[in-house]
């Protein structure tokens, strides 16, 4: 647990786990969805990382007018799968495809990340990676896991700190990424935006 921010900070994003990973780092929040229309969002021959950081973009860009004296803060997280970009699933037919082929070898969680704040045209868009070594996963392990409805809304099917070290193997890179916001590279920006002011 850190310090208490006292600057509020806008979560353009209704996710609980990235509340509560910037919650637990002492952010001060405002919490406002984004009502994007990610469908809108093609992702053939886009790359991964830009497809990301796209919709991160367009989340706080929906949400900051609303708040143009503040810091807003988008997030969307991805799977790159061999460069297939691989988000939530529609339904359970579709999470037992992703699950079947994300854990058959590594692959990538990707989150773009989008910083605005109008009043001074602040606009910082990036992105963290991090590989996933999974374990194999047996049929029958495939199967409780569609049955617990953990995959539901959750990029790549699985949510690793509901299912923690039950199906990965490693990690290289950051574990908050994989739970939907990279608070180290977060936080390193935030903190310089918030030294500014």
């Amino acid at each position: 647990m850190q310090g208490k921010h006292t600057e509020k900070i806008v979560l353009a994003s209704a996710s609980p786990r990235r509340k509560e990973i910037l919650t637990k780092a002492g952010y001060n929040l405002i919490i406002e969805k984004s009502d994007i229309d990610e469908s809108k969002f093609p992702t053939n021959n886009v790359e991964p990382c830009k497809y990301a950081e796209q919709l991160a973009l367009a989340k706080a860009k929906d949400v900051a007018p609303n708040y143009p004296d503040q810091i807003v803060l988008g997030a969307d997280t991805i799977v790159d799968y061999d460069g297939t970009i691989i988000g939530k699933p529609e339904d359970e037919k579709e999470a037992q495809e992703i699950v079947s082929k994300l854990f058959s070898k590594p692959h990538k969680v990707i989150t773009g990340i989008a910083l605005i704040r109008i009043n001074d045209n602040t606009e910082i868009v990036t992105n963290d990676v991090t590989i996933v070594y999974p374990k194999k996963m047996s049929l029958e392990q495939i199967e409780e896991h569609l049955i617990s409805g953990t995959w539901k809304d959750k990029a790549g099917a699985y949510a690793i700190q509901e299912t923690g070290d039950e199906f990965v193997e490693k990690l290289e890179g950051s574990m908050t990424n994989v739970m939907g916001l990279p608070l180290e590279l977060v936080k390193s920006l935030l903190d310089k935006l918030l030294a500014k002011e």
